[in-house]
């Protein structure tokens, strides 16, 4: 009896089996980390294909663009002479002046077209479907080479833009053999593919309120009065983001300009440089006299250029662009 109390002493001490412990669930920073490590590995191609194809080529123009190199040889480091000698090339500076004048025409003429051809087809109208696909269909084919190479023998000599000239009693001939006509048929041809911007403009005309346009016929607005007070307003950002789209595009015109001018030859852009864009001149230095040094100078002027019209352009939006809420 004496030694119950040191048994339940000892009873009581002893380690009593606890509930079976179960592993820790993963961590918040640990699935984050899966989560990262996932999205790296879909993006990998493309940070690849960015590295490789586009960041790596810059770095290498950006370099080129201060030395002598002609495909060749190895560069030879000559700090700004290329452009220097660019500054003071005659034929750089009509590129500049060419590419600036078509940028000018061409571009305002092809998105007043695009909104002129949206505003007749937000009207509901039988075959609409048709006439949107059919307006649609030049911007897929007109940048190719076959549709350039058709676009050249059009405005030829003696072709089916002579021949309706001479109907009316105009004696100019072919186009693409005029050094003045020459630039005339590659605005025609980009205001042709009016197709991609008259869809975006289509697309913001839908969003405009109708409830508007009723209460303009209420107090006795007229449509040109309406199109000016309530649809350009109303469509002032989709209108900003074709003006962007369409300058950069044209800046960078080349295909077209390079095959209604001539291509590989003496008159590679045109006769007497009539088709001389800027891109055009840049592929004469770099490939056809092989001083890509030079072209990578002018490759870089280009994009400075472009950089400063956008600014200016998102610069300017502040005036004239209007937002939902109320902003400018």
């Amino acid at each position: 009896m004496t030694h119950a109390p040191a048994l339940e002493a000892r009873t009581d001490s002893a380690p009593r089996p606890g509930p079976a412990t179960s592993p820790r669930p993963a961590g918040p920073k640990r699935r984050r980390r899966r989560e990262n490590l996932a999205g790296y590995l879909f993006m990998s191609p493309w940070i690849a294909g960015f590295l490789l194809l586009t960041a790596g080529p810059m770095a290498a123009s950006l370099y080129f663009a201060f030395t002598d190199y002609n495909l060749f040889d190895a560069p030879r480091w000559i700090g700004l002479d290329n452009f220097s000698e660019m500054f003071g090339d005659p034929r750089w500076r009509h590129s500049v002046r060419i590419t600036l004048w078509y940028v000018v025409v061409g571009t305002p003429i092809k998105l007043i077209a695009a909104l002129g051809v949206a505003l007749l087809l937000a009207q509901k109208r039988r075959g609409q479907a048709f006439y949107r696909a059919a307006f649609y269909a030049p911007s897929l084919i007109g940048a190719s080479v076959s549709i350039a190479i058709v676009w050249k023998a059009i405005f030829s000599d003696d072709a089916v833009v002579d021949r309706t000239q001479q109907l009316f009693g105009i004696d100019a001939g072919g186009w693409t053999g005029d050094p003045e006509l020459i630039i005339y048929s590659l605005v025609a041809l980009t205001v042709w593919q009016f197709g991609a911007p008259m869809v975006i403009f289509l697309a913001g005309l839908k969003q405009v309120p109708r409830e508007l346009y009723e209460a303009a016929d209420v107090d006795g607005a007229g449509k040109l009065r309406q199109f000016w007070n309530i649809t350009l307003p109303m469509i002032s950002p989709v209108l900003f983001f074709n003006v962007l789209l369409e300058t950069i595009h044209s800046f960078q015109i080349f295909s077209s300009a390079y095959i209604v001018g001539g291509g590989a030859g003496g008159n590679a852009c045109g006769p007497a440089d009539g088709t001389m864009v800027y891109t055009c001149y840049l592929y004469v230095q770099g490939f056809e006299n092989s001083r890509m040094g030079l072209a990578s100078a002018m490759a870089w002027m280009l994009l400075v250029a472009v950089a400063l019209v956008t600014a200016v352009l998102f610069w300017s939006q502040k005036r004239w662009v209007h937002y939902e809420e109320g902003g400018r």
